[in-house]
């Protein structure tokens, strides 16, 4: 397991542009598969965009494709989220996670580190 620590989430406006970062612990990252995912209050939390260790393989949730892109920098062990176009539907607490891989997963169960999650708020 790897220690996840996720940030940059806040209050934006419909429309705008939030990136989140997630800063790993270890010397290992390049090892992990790396996903984000979401979860609004009363819904289950799912996978907004994963990709697998080479960072070539992905996979966006339907909601968020064309808006969205994960990307990870291995050297810095840092995975990104950049997100644009919001829209209040993505308001929801979101979290990093990690796993062995080494391909992308869209399964809360292919991963078995997790941050604490960031708040995003998007207002209309």
């Amino acid at each position: 397991q790897v220690q996840l620590v996720e940030s940059g989430g806040g209050l934006v406006q419909a429309g705008g542009s939030l990136r989140l970062s997630c800063a790993a612990s270890g010397r290992t990252f390049s090892a992990y598969a790396v996903g984000w995912f979401r979860q609004a209050p009363g819904k289950e939390r799912e996978a907004v965009a994963t990709t697998g260790i080479s960072g070539r393989m992905t996979f966006y949730g339907d909601s968020v494709k064309g808006r969205f892109t994960i990307s990870r920098d291995n050297a810095k062990n840092t995975v990104f989220l950049e997100m644009n176009s919001l829209k209040p539907e993505d308001t929801a607490i979101y979290y990093c996670a990690a796993g062995k891989g080494p391909y992308a997963s869209r399964f809360l169960n292919s991963y078995d580190s997790w941050g604490q999650g960031t708040q995003v708020t998007v207002s209309s």
